[in-house]
């Protein structure tokens, strides 16, 4: 137990290796093949396959043993070799599976890939070049992370002959810093010696921390300020409704509801009676039997009867 348990600790793990699309053979092909060394099965991939017992030519003293010996070899080549092939078509995209789903044999798989993927190397190289090229960090990631994609990218240009210095990687990565950390790159800039690309990244991760430690303090003393503001302004706001004053002067309660009070002075006239004469239309002081004014001088009417009886004229002074 304690020696499969050591042994299981030496394996790479690669649930995390991306399927193979053709664009990443290389990388895909490297580390694959590091898995299948760490146990011993990478003969089945770049060895020739035993010959099967039956065809192997012995003499007659010592059939039996090698016949025994050849079987023995034969049977773990292919238990290797069902191993060998299942990982390689599980770490394949859906099209690359279906066209070599079909073979039984892990070598010629293998052999077949390096032969479509792996001998276009102007092709592999203007495609890692052009990515490199296009690579530009942003502020939605950490700077660090973005960092070790750039190496990766840099990785990839290496493993295809193409010689980069140090220098050149550094100051490609400078250029590829975002935005935000313009002021970083400007004084980058105006140093007179050149940094290598680790020490670049050595400085990258220390400046990122000291961001990040700001950024915090910054947020933490903000949010202290703000709830200064609030509890200030609850005191003072609680002081101002227990003032003592004149009544005019004292604050007047908010109204909680939205019902209005009728104004008594839209009320309709004809609706209203006098409470001297009891009729509609008038008010008390308007009344012309009050007794107040039962003196005052009264129009008079003067009728003027004509010829016509029908026609009578009132004039009034």
């Amino acid at each position: 137990m304690a020696s499969s348990s050591a042994l299981s600790k030496l394996i790479p793990d690669l649930s995390k290796l991306d399927a193979l699309d053709g664009s990443n053979y290389r990388r895909w092909s490297q580390r694959i093949l590091i898995f299948f060394e760490q146990l011993d099965l990478d003969y089945v991939l770049l060895n020739q396959p035993p010959v099967a017992p039956s065809t192997v030519a012995v003499h007659a003293d010592n059939q039996g043993q090698t016949d025994a010996l050849a079987a023995a070899t034969f049977s773990k080549y292919e238990k290797d070799n069902k191993t060998v092939r299942g990982h390689l078509l599980s770490h394949m995209s859906n099209k690359i599976f279906d066209m070599y789903l079909k073979e039984r044999s892990a070598k010629a798989i293998w052999d077949s890939l390096d032969t479509k993927y792996g001998t276009d190397d102007a092709g592999i190289k203007k495609y890692v070049v052009g990515e490199w090229l296009k690579f530009q960090m942003t502020d939605d990631k950490t700077i660090m992370n973005q960092v070790h994609d750039y190496e990766n990218l840099v990785s990839d240009i290496i493993a295809e002959d193409m010689q980069m210095c140090e220098v050149l990687q550094a100051n490609v990565l400078i250029e590829k810093l975002p935005k935000s950390w313009s002021d970083y790159r400007n004084s980058l800039k105006h140093k007179k010696r050149d940094i290598p690309l680790q020490e670049l990244i050595g400085h990258m991760k220390i400046e990122e921390a000291n961001r990040l430690k700001d950024k915090v303090s910054n947020n933490s003393s903000h949010l202290s300020f703000k709830s200064n503001i609030v509890e200030s302004g609850a005191a003072s706001g609680s002081k101002r409704s227990f003032k003592k004053g004149p009544p005019n002067k004292r604050p007047k309660p908010q109204q909680t509801t939205n019902f209005k009070k009728p104004n008594k002075a839209k009320h309709d006239m004809k609706t209203m009676k006098c409470y001297v004469c009891g009729q509609a239309g008038h008010k008390a002081y308007q009344c012309q039997h009050r007794l107040d004014r039962q003196n005052e001088t009264r129009p008079r009417m003067h009728v003027a009867e004509d010829m016509d009886d029908d026609v009578i004229a009132a004039v009034v002074s």
